[in-house]
């Protein structure tokens, strides 16, 4: 073995020592707990401190260990192919590709075993045994690499973005949330967690990715009241829709000025009796909160708490209602839809006074073989709907209409957005069979 042979050996061994330390260290600072941290930093133990700092904010230092890792292993890589080529093919001066071929299929297994052992499996997995050696060790090396060749990963971040179609991340795809989700499923697989609680923490890291638009009660769907309306129609409306919350309106839904509480009129009219007939729901009415309809669920459950609101009205780029939403709309989006005892499936029903109860969503093309009537709508699909549009509202328990001689009357409402969840269906001119004509004579 010449000289030459034994330093590239040599320095094969040190760059795959580097990467695995390297991958080591990604792999305890993304399990480790910065709670943890801050523990070992009141503690006085060495290095805590800097974990602590590099916890804050981990992204720069991640990507930093990423490059450094990658540098290192891409260099052991073209060392050992030069260390093969001159093993196998030096002595017989082959220039040919077909001739290099045993060279280049050789390298190619030595370092995929090699990394993937070396570099891969066994740091990372000595990296979450021993997450606090590791991590209290590295975090102040990699901090002041950081420092040193933030701008790098940073310059290489942002080409990948401009590369890369969509959105890009501005510190990366490395962060630690990915790993974390890691753990989240690695917790899981160990039966350290459920499957329940598995998915609303995994439903807690997509809030920031989902906007308001999404969970919100749409305009259709939104029940309002006049502010010249008395509070005791308000409290009838409240009632009888289910709600405990009304928007108040001016004119339409597009000029909100206010939110009326079944809690504020209950009060209001217990302690005065006569208010309800003398005093407008103007007079109890609480302010109102706009969010825009692109605004992220993350950002509007801090917005909420913030301003202690529970609902808020939801503005599109026109400066239009969109919707209604509140903070039981951003808990279904972790917990999953919040259903009750009275969350029965509707079944269609035949009545004796001859009226038909079916599902609010029952299509209305469908009328025609259940009651012998054909509505043609081409602007609504369902019940529901057809009620809505000439109601000329969204209809509550008790409403009813007449179209092209069929009655339609919601019969109750039931989840917790209280939709309508049956409609009674009446033909008020049923065609009589002939049978009955000849019985009739």
């Amino acid at each position: 073995m010449s000289d030459q042979s034994f330093w590239l050996i040599a320095l094969v061994v040190v760059l795959v020592a580097v990467a695995s330390v390297l991958s080591g260290a990604e792999a305890a600072l993304a399990s480790f707990s910065p709670a943890r941290a801050e523990e070992l930093a009141d503690e006085q133990r060495p290095g805590a401190k800097a974990l602590a700092k590099v916890l804050t904010d981990p992204a720069p230092v991640v990507n930093t260990t990423i490059l450094l890792r990658l540098i290192a292993e891409i260099s052991a890589i073209v060392v050992a192919t030069i260390l093969v080529f001159d093993a196998l093919d030096g002595r017989a001066n082959t220039t040919t590709l077909q001739a290099r071929w045993p060279s280049v299929l050789a390298t190619v297994g030595i370092m995929v075993a090699v990394s993937y052992v070396a570099i891969g499996v066994a740091p990372r997995t000595i990296g979450r045994q021993r997450a606090e050696t590791m991590a209290l060790a590295s975090s102040g090396v990699l901090l002041a690499l950081t420092k040193v060749l933030g701008p790098i990963p940073k310059l290489l971040i942002l080409i990948g973005n401009a590369l890369t179609p969509g959105r890009g991340f501005a510190e990366g795809p490395f962060a630690s949330e990915a790993e974390l989700r890691e753990l989240v499923d690695l917790a899981e697989a160990s039966s350290l967690i459920e499957t329940d609680e598995r998915k609303m923490i995994h439903s807690v890291f997509e809030l920031g990715d989902t906007i308001v638009r999404e969970v919100m009660v749409p305009r259709t769907d939104v029940i309002s009241i006049e502010r010249s309306k008395t509070l005791r129609q308000a409290l009838s409306l409240l009632l009888r829709s289910g709600f405990s919350r009304l928007p108040v309106i001016e004119e339409d839904l597009d000029d909100i000025v206010g939110f009326v509480y079944l809690k504020d009129i209950s009060k209001r009219v217990f302690d005065h009796q006569e208010a309800q007939s003398s005093e407008k729901v103007e007079s109890v009415m609480r302010p109102v909160l706009h969010v825009p309809d692109t605004k992220p669920v993350d950002d509007l459950l801090r917005e909420m708490q913030a301003a202690r609101r529970h609902i808020a009205v939801v503005v599109d780029e026109y400066g239009g209602t969109a919707g209604l939403v509140t903070i039981e709309d951003v808990l279904e989006e972790i917990v999953g839809e919040i259903t009750d005892e009275y969350d029965d499936e509707v079944q269609i029903e035949t009545l004796p006074d001859g009226s038909v109860r079916v599902p609010s969503r029952y299509a209305v093309d469908d009328l025609e073989e259940l009651i012998g009537v054909e509505i043609e709508d081409e602007e609504v699909d369902s019940v529901v709907g057809l009620m809505a549009k000439h109601l000329g509202k969204v209809p509550i328990p008790g409403s009813h209409v007449e179209v092209e001689g069929v009655q339609f009357t919601a019969e109750f409402a039931a989840g917790r957005r209280n939709r309508i969840e049956s409609v009674l269906v009446k033909n008020l001119n049923p065609v009589q069979s002939p049978e009955s004509d000849e019985d009739q004579s």
